[in-house]
């Protein structure tokens, strides 16, 4: 009775076990590859799946997703013979699990070493500038030789990064060196520019405040000018609205005498032709007033009367 339900047990736990290998619960983005008595059978995709136990074995389960895969410094000679180290970062995705597994025996290993081999043959045909400025050509040529040589492994390559490009530390010197000249290159030249459009400003400013000095001086003498001649034409419109005699115009001449002798830059007197009727026109005018004389005695004849004139020493004329 004993060994009845022995033999009971054993057979349900044998039961439960083929249970187990018989359902097979993939993930989503996954695959699994099933082998029969050790030969490819089939591709197992996510969800639930059933094998034949003890007959049917997964060999592998592969992740579909995109894997990210960071490569240590490589050192890498350049064309001109320069050791520089450079760090790479692979982005791949298993398409054919089938393909991942049997054609090659460590995917990972294969891309490191195909990433470092066809990094150095890149890099071993450019010069220190180019590889420090050609970073884009050397990832698209990097990805179309990965993914040409990864594509019959079942393995896509999507894209190929450089993290870092370190030259040798006495080209950095050199490197840090020539960016500090070329940055107070930089500085300088906006410096000068600075100044130049200063200066333009300033001139530009002081021409139109020229401009505009000029047009008010103008508009200034213009307008007294005119006001000058406003003036005269009163004075004038007046002397002629009051019809003047002849005294009073020679009166009128010798009071702008003084007035034209003022100022120490007057060496030379122009004196109109009209002064000497005007000094005639004085002279009668004085004679009028003498004692016991005619107001009519004296109107045309300057050498006439009892008046006795004297003459004045004038003042040598420069």
């Amino acid at each position: 009775m004993d060994a009845i339900i022995i033999v009971l047990i054993i057979l349900v736990v044998l039961v439960f076990i083929a249970l187990i290998k018989t359902i097979q619960v993939i993930p989503q983005a996954s695959a699994a590859i099933v082998e029969r008595f050790g030969r490819y059978t089939r591709t197992l995709s996510a969800g639930l799946n059933i094998v034949v136990p003890f007959i049917d074995t997964i060999r592998n389960r592969v992740d579909l997703r995109e894997q990210v895969v960071p490569f240590p410094p490589q050192p890498v000679i350049t064309q001109d013979n320069l050791v520089v180290n450079i760090d790479t970062v692979i982005y791949y995705q298993v398409t054919d699990a089938r393909a991942a597994t049997y054609e090659v025996a460590s995917y990972i290993q294969a891309i490191e070493q195909l990433t470092v081999t066809t990094l150095r043959n890149i890099i071993g045909g450019m010069d220190l500038e180019r590889t420090l400025t050609s970073r884009e050509e050397i990832n698209a040529a990097l990805r179309g030789v990965l993914d040409e040589a990864t594509g019959k492994w079942g393995i896509r390559v999507n894209r190929v990064e450089l993290k870092a490009i370190e030259p040798p530390t006495s080209i950095q010197d050199s490197m840090e060196k020539q960016m500090r000249a070329d940055r107070d290159k930089r500085a300088a030249i906006l410096q000068a520019e600075g100044v130049r459009q200063s200066a333009i400003l300033t001139a530009e400013g002081e021409k139109q405040s020229s401009i505009l000095r000029a047009e008010g001086e103008s508009k200034s003498a213009a307008l007294r000018a005119e006001g000058e001649a406003q003036a005269i034409r009163t004075v004038f419109e007046s002397i002629h609205a009051g019809d003047p005699d002849q005294k009073l115009l020679s009166y009128q001449y010798l009071q702008m005498l003084p007035k034209i002798a003022e100022g120490d830059a007057n060496k030379l007197w122009i004196v109109p032709s009209e002064i000497g009727d005007a000094l005639k026109g004085l002279g009668g005018a004085l004679d009028g007033f003498r004692p016991g004389s005619s107001s009519t005695g004296g109107s045309g004849d300057s050498t006439g009367g009892g008046l006795t004139k004297t003459p004045r020493q004038q003042p040598p004329i420069d």
